[in-house]
């Protein structure tokens, strides 16, 4: 009888073992890693990560950013406002700050960044962070 106990034990650690070694392999595939995240060239042709303009986390290949491109979409020069990444918005991240890039100033959650987006003959696309909420207000260039 002793030995059918311990049978039955060694087939439950058995298995036990086995749910483990799947929980962890699901998990290491749902866990973004170094080679997850999105990269580019800059200017003088090093790979860089592409990061948040608004708070420069590094995104990951399945994260997009939150903006809104304003018509007409048939010119080479479109107005875009960027409101954030999923690190940024709608709610920050525990010690996330979102940071304009032109001005410095803080963005609050309901601001956004202004920029102009390039469509370029080759197909990439271009976008020039021009400001923020902040800083285009009292600019006059500016909304208001």
């Amino acid at each position: 009888m002793d030995y059918f106990f311990l049978f039955i034990g060694a087939i439950v650690l058995i298995f036990a073992l086995m749910l483990f070694i799947k929980f962890k392999k699901v998990q290491a595939k749902s866990a973004p890693k170094n080679n997850d995240l999105r990269t580019q060239k800059d200017e003088n042709g090093k790979i860089d990560f592409v990061r948040c303009p608004l708070c420069s986390t590094p995104l990951a290949k399945n994260e997009d950013m939150f903006s809104r491109i304003y018509r007409p979409m048939t010119t080479a020069d479109q107005r875009m406002t960027v409101h954030g990444c999923p690190h940024c918005y709608p709610r920050p991240e525990p010690g996330v700050k979102r940071t304009c890039p032109v001005c410095g100033k803080e963005v609050p959650l309901d601001g956004e960044l202004i920029a102009r987006l390039f469509n370029r003959t080759e197909g990439k696309k271009h976008v020039l962070v021009t400001g923020c909420s902040e800083c285009y207000r009292g600019s006059p260039h500016g909304r208001g």
